[in-house]
């Protein structure tokens, strides 16, 4: 049967997209799901989190999205929320803790269908968590992210992910005013650290879980 509506042509591809991607990714030591729905994935993601875990997150709007942030707040974990300080010094400190938090929860600004990632960072926190320091990373990605080449993704990061994200944190950057990057030395710029992560060691430990719907930016 033929598809018969937008949403339904895009869901489709993504599913088949999705299935090539995640083989991609585990031939590079991720571990890679697959999930339909933003719910299904927040779901998926606590079972992988064990119950007393120390939680931390970066600035993911994907995983703010699927309702996965509340959820922790709510549940049976030590969570380590800079949201939750109340000086700057307090957010500091708490954003070092999640450094080496049991579990940190994320997201990628693109992926290449051969399964390279792409994260672009204004202070480092975010990427220095993914690099090295908790002994779990679980980034949730939607399928928009998936770029078919390693070019593809890092101009989607650089392109479009900063200066859509530059905007949703209040910056006033080039980028901000323009939509397009300005490859600027602003002191708000939120592209000082760009990192291509391309294996993941020890394998297992950034675990990679793509949605067959459009999430975050």
């Amino acid at each position: 049967m033929k598809p018969t509506n937008k949403n339904e042509i895009i869901f489709r591809r993504n599913k088949t997209l999705s299935e090539k991607v995640a083989a991609a990714l585990r031939s590079r030591g991720f571990d890679a799901y697959i999930c339909d729905t933003g719910d299904e994935a927040a779901s998926l993601a606590l079972s992988l989190i064990p119950e007393g875990s120390s939680v931390s997150w970066g600035g993911s709007y994907s995983i703010q999205e699927i309702g996965l942030v509340d959820k922790i707040r709510s549940g049976n974990y030590r969570v380590l929320d800079r949201d939750a300080t109340a000086t700057p010094e307090e957010r500091r400190e708490m954003m070092i803790k999640a450094l080496t938090a049991d579990v940190f929860l994320t997201s990628f600004n693109a992926v290449s269908e051969d399964g390279v990632l792409y994260n672009i960072d204004g202070i480092g926190n975010r990427i220095a968590a993914i690099i090295y320091g908790p002994s779990m990373i679980v980034a949730v990605v939607g399928m928009n992210k998936v770029c078919p080449t390693k070019e593809d993704a890092y101009s989607r990061a650089r392109g479009y992910a900063a200066p859509v994200n530059a905007a949703r944190f209040g910056g006033k950057t080039p980028c901000v005013a323009t939509g397009s990057c300005a490859d600027c030395k602003s002191p708000e710029c939120i592209c000082s650290h760009i990192v291509e992560t391309r294996m993941c060691r020890p394998a297992g430990r950034i675990k990679i879980i793509l949605v067959n719907e459009e999430l975050g930016f």
